[in-house]
């Protein structure tokens, strides 16, 4: 059994095909899915899917992608993230790739974020994108340790990925780890400890070969699985095992 760590599945071109898409999990054995909240406006939807399929989990956040949405405080966030179906906070974090200028109101988001979920007690979900040293200074100014958390999505160094691993933090694999001149990343992925490991889809976005350029699904995230498992020289139930079994360590809250 899988679990996608990271979707969108509120997204239009995935909400309106949920039943479909649902089945297609269950076909390619992917058990579970965390459903990844980006504005505090869409938290509802996120979290109204989570609560009719038991496999299906939320997270409460708000992406440093929008500059003009509700900025929720801290408390708001603990508040909302007492949700039994909210297992994280999230995504949050740093983009410096998207927006220019002065982003001081990125960094102070971030730093609400991280303490909310360090007051309730969950994990983070943690974007990054041309960001890093910034991302992990303030984890670490923050003691992110005491929430623990994932770097989502990762693309970076193995130096960035040695930093995370010390904070205490996961290393979650979406689809550009199977893109054909990856070859950093794949060795990024050859390195993280087995018991960090997460993998993901991150959909609709980035859909993996062999299915690259197409509107992605948590099905998918089986081929993310098999080309670890393939640059690990190891067996796809391995890591398909490791992971499904470090996503519940990490999203403690989340019942199988």
């Amino acid at each position: 059994m899988l679990v996608d760590s990271h979707c969108h599945l509120n997204f239009p071109e995935l909400v309106s095909d949920l039943d479909a898409l649902l089945a297609r999990m269950r076909e390619n054995e992917v058990g579970y899915a965390l459903c990844i909240s980006v504005t505090m406006k869409e938290f509802p939807q996120v979290l109204s899917i989570a609560e009719k399929h038991s496999n299906i989990f939320a997270s409460i956040g708000l992406h440093p992608d929008y500059p003009d949405e509700q900025e929720p405080g801290a408390d708001e966030l603990v508040r909302l993230g007492a949700h039994p179906k909210v297992v994280a906070f999230g995504e949050t974090g740093l983009d410096y790739f998207r927006l220019t200028g002065d982003l001081a109101w990125q960094r102070d988001r971030f730093r609400k974020h991280i303490r909310a979920a360090c007051a309730a007690g969950k994990p983070l979900v943690i974007h990054t994108r041309a960001a890093a040293e910034d991302t992990m200074r303030i984890l670490h100014e923050e003691d992110a340790r005491a929430a623990g958390g994932v770097m989502h999505c990762f693309t970076e160094s193995w130096e960035i990925a040695q930093n995370a691993l010390d904070l205490g933090f996961y290393i979650s694999f979406s689809g550009i780890v199977t893109f054909k001149n990856a070859h950093a990343l794949k060795d990024v992925a050859r390195r993280v400890p087995l018991d960090r490991l997460l993998v993901e889809t991150d959909a609709p976005y980035l859909a993996p070969v062999p299915y690259r350029g197409k509107t992605n699904q948590p099905a998918f995230v089986k081929h993310v699985a098999e080309e670890i498992a393939r640059v690990r020289g190891v067996s796809f139930d391995e890591i398909a095992a490791a992971t499904t079994d470090n996503f519940f360590n990490l999203f403690h809250t989340a019942r199988r």
